[in-house]
């Protein structure tokens, strides 16, 4: 395995730019390969059978045409649904995405926490694991949020639709003892700015990007494939390229260009 090679990022749509964000910012000297499997977005309401059937499609491709050294799903409901199994298939290492339950749990001081997530990632044993396994003594608020991903989706982070998806999902929040506000889905941190209108400075919001990059930059000293050259990302998506590029350009704010990929 070359150092030079890339790290393929993946998410459903233009969500997991979050994440791309972040590993940008630790990693600035590795290449990335962003890929958005937009034709089947939203995948927080499809099957296990289809995102299993969906995410080898993806990696197969990836590693395959652009030979990927590292595989980071930039994800919370494919982690959740798709990782033990691709685990099993692919001998790369493999970085997961998962709410941030754990960092919310050690942080509050009122003893209550709340997670939005999409109603698969909501309903989820990975989500269900992780309360159980660090919620012990305290209040665990675990709100599904149909349809915000897909307001992301578009490129709508701070108008009317998202403020009135917002306050629905995040009323009984505010109304509650919670302290830490975890955001479960790649796309929310780009809502950072509409939710804390919402919800004030009395709520800390925990997202995992900076652990996800963490654990990248870990992985790839372990495996001793850290890349010292120049870096660079591409994007791909199984959508509409043009659409992509207005939205990924937006939430990223610098221009950005893609290739489309048929799965």
């Amino acid at each position: 395995m070359r150092n030079n090679q890339p790290i393929g990022v993946f998410d459903s749509g233009v969500g997991g730019l979050s994440i791309l964000r972040e590993l940008e910012k630790l990693l600035p000297k590795e290449n990335f390969i962003f890929f958005a499997d937009q034709k089947n977005v939203p995948y927080g309401e499809k099957s296990k059978k289809e995102l299993n059937k969906f995410m080898v499609n993806v990696v197969d491709y990836l590693v395959g045409k652009h030979n990927i050294k590292m595989f980071v799903i930039a994800c919370n409901t494919a982690t959740c649904y798709t990782i033990k199994e691709l685990r099993e298939r692919y001998d790369i290492p493999l970085v997961g995405t998962e709410p941030a339950i754990k960092p919310a749990t050690l942080g509050t001081k009122t003893g209550t926490i709340a997670v939005i997530s999409t109603p698969a990632t909501s309903k989820s044993k990975t989500i269900k694991k992780l309360i159980r396994d660090y919620g012990d003594g305290i209040t665990v608020m675990n709100i599904g949020c149909p349809n915000l991903e897909n307001t992301v989706e578009k490129g709508s982070i701070n108008n009317p639709e998202v403020h009135k998806l917002l306050r629905k999902y995040l009323e009984v929040v505010k109304n509650s003892k919670a302290d830490q506000l975890v955001l479960g889905c790649t796309h929310y941190p780009f809502l950072r700015k509409a939710i804390g209108k919402i919800l004030g400075r009395k709520i800390e919001l925990v997202d995992s990007g900076k652990a996800i990059a963490r654990r990248t930059k870990g992985l790839l000293k372990t495996h001793q494939i850290g890349n010292k050259g120049k870096r660079e990302a591409t994007y791909f998506t199984t959508g509409d390229v043009k659409k992509f590029e207005k939205v990924a350009s937006k939430l990223l704010k610098h221009k950005v260009f893609a290739k489309k990929v048929i799965l």
